[in-house]
Formats: C-alpha cells, structure tokens, sequence
C-alpha cells in the first residue's frame, strides 16, 4: 500500500542491506555500551500488538523506541478490537492512521499478510507460526561479532522444522550459508520451502550427522506456543536430537551455540549447555535489542547524522 516498505520475512531485505542492517547494530549496540543516545526516531510512535506472549521480543521493541526517543503503545488481543473479531483490514487501516510502525506476533502468517496489504505504515512481523524473522536478525548480528562474515559458513539446525528453522532457511539465502537441518521424519520443515532452497538446505538423517564440522548449532524448544499439548508426543519424536556439549564436540573446535530461548534444559538441550563457553544465547538475546533497532531505523527514517 503506497509503497511501504514491511518486514514479513527475512527475505524482505536484500544481501546488502542484511549487511549493512548487521554493521548498523553493531554500532549502535556500541553507543548504547558508551551510554550514547542519538534519537533517531523521535516522535515516532510503534504500535505492538500480541497475540501469543513475550518477553525478548516486547522488552526489546520497547526499549528500542524509548532509546531512540520514541513511544510504543502494547495491545493484547483482550486489549484490542481485533479480540473482539474486529477484521484485520479495518484494524490495519485505523492503527496505521495513527502511529508509525506496527509490530505484531500473531498465528496465522497470512494474518500479518493482510495487515501490511492495509496498513499505510510498515508492519513488522515478531513471529508467526510461519516464521520469526526478528530473532534471526539477532543471531546474525551475534555470529558477526563473534566471527565475523557468516558468508560460506556451515551452520546445523538441530529440532523442530519450524517457524525458527524456515527464518534460517531464508537466512541461508540472503547471508549466503549452507544450512544442515537434522528434524524427527514428522518433524520437517516446510517441503516447498526447502525444494526453493534446495542450493542452500541439506536435510540429514540425523544431529550426529548434521552437526559435523559446522560452524553454529542451533535448536530450538520441542513444543512451541500453542502446542503445549503435544509436548508427550514430541518428546518422545525428539529424544535422538537433543543438543549437549558431546554433539558439539563432533563440530568445528570454534563452533558456536545459539538458542532464541526460553530454553528447557534437560529436554532440547542439556541441563548445562547454556554455561558451556561456545554457547552465546546471553549476547544472542541482547541483540534483540539492536538489531530491531536497526531495522526500526531502515523502515522509519535515515540514521541520524
């Protein structure tokens, strides 16, 4: 709508701005290290709606507006219309008359589809059932700093074919890595978008396989939001792919650990994984912070001078 610019997937940026989007972060990570405050987006208004809950993702957004001197106003589904059946398209239309930018983790991804087609502002997508773009952009920016290029790196997911293995996928493609994906048979990721990426993706038969002489490891929780009923079954599908410090030694020796969290120790990964030394889910998660801004900055105005 009238040629706004929308982060639904991570492949709504090109290789060069996921680039220069990670060179970004980086220094403005830096700044606020240095205590260092530009207000890029002052006055400017974010508009947040959840529909499953948060932590990283919430604090991160909000923090983000308030350390680039604007404002985020949070809508639950019971503190919206949308709660109450109200259409996405005329919530798109209202919300976007009023603030600059609107955030949303919803189910459905066609859902966030239908309120970028009406909105008149950017929306950004903070997590689907189809994908988790944000989160990526946060793990990017950690291997970067870690290692730096993640261009012909080999990294391993490890778990559920879910919305966090699909972002990784699109990842691949735009930062140019090979991606390993080791899944439980009814566990896979998406068919139709593995076959597109068939030149980045190599499915394994199993973690040990997988893992072998990569470059980053990451998985994810069994059970995702709104499949906490399933946990007994996938339990049981996932027993073979838990990721602990044994599997880690069968990658590269400077192999590094990533997790979006919240982690269940003991079930995905071992009850000491997050301690171990190639685990970097602590800086993972404050890059949350700074890669949103980054991007907050690329939808909403020129960084400042």
């Amino acid at each position: 709508m009238n040629g706004v610019r929308h982060f639904l997937s991570g492949l709504d940026l090109s290789s060069l701005e996921c680039r220069q989007l990670m060179a970004r972060a980086i220094e403005l990570k830096q700044q606020v290290h240095n205590n260092k405050y530009t207000l890029q987006l002052s006055h400017k208004v974010l508009a947040m709606i959840f529909e499953k809950s948060s932590t990283r993702t919430r604090v991160s957004f909000e923090t983000a507006m308030l350390q680039c001197g604007g404002g985020s106003i949070f809508l639950s589904s019971k503190d919206s219309q949308l709660g109450r059946g109200e259409p996405i398209e005329d919530t798109a239309r209202v919300l976007s008359s009023m603030v600059d930018a609107i955030v949303i983790r919803t189910f459905a991804h066609s859902n966030i589809e239908t309120l970028a087609k009406y909105s008149a502002v950017p929306v950004i997508n903070a997590l689907t059932d189809y994908c988790h773009p944000c989160q990526v952009l946060a793990d990017m920016q950690t291997f970067f700093e870690q290692r730096g290029d993640i261009q012909g790196a080999q990294v391993c997911w490890i778990g559920d074919g879910n919305n966090m293995c699909h972002s990784y996928i699109h990842a691949a493609e735009r930062f140019d890595f090979t991606l390993h994906i080791a899944c439980p048979p009814d566990f896979m990721p998406d068919p139709a978008l593995v076959e597109q990426f068939q030149h980045r993706v190599s499915i394994h038969p199993d973690a040990p396989s997988a893992v072998q002489n990569t470059n980053l490891v990451v998985t994810d929780v069994w059970a995702s939001m709104g499949q906490e009923s399933e946990q007994s079954r996938r339990a049981l599908a996932f027993v073979d792919y838990q990721v602990n410090e044994r599997l880690l030694d069968l990658a590269c020796t400077d192999v590094l650990f990533m997790h979006c969290l919240p982690a269940h120790r003991g079930e995905e990964i071992s009850a000491t994984l997050l301690e171990d030394p190639r685990s970097v889910v602590w800086q993972e998660a404050e890059n949350r912070l700074h890669s949103q801004k980054a991007l907050l900055e690329l939808l909403l105005s020129a960084p400042s001078p």
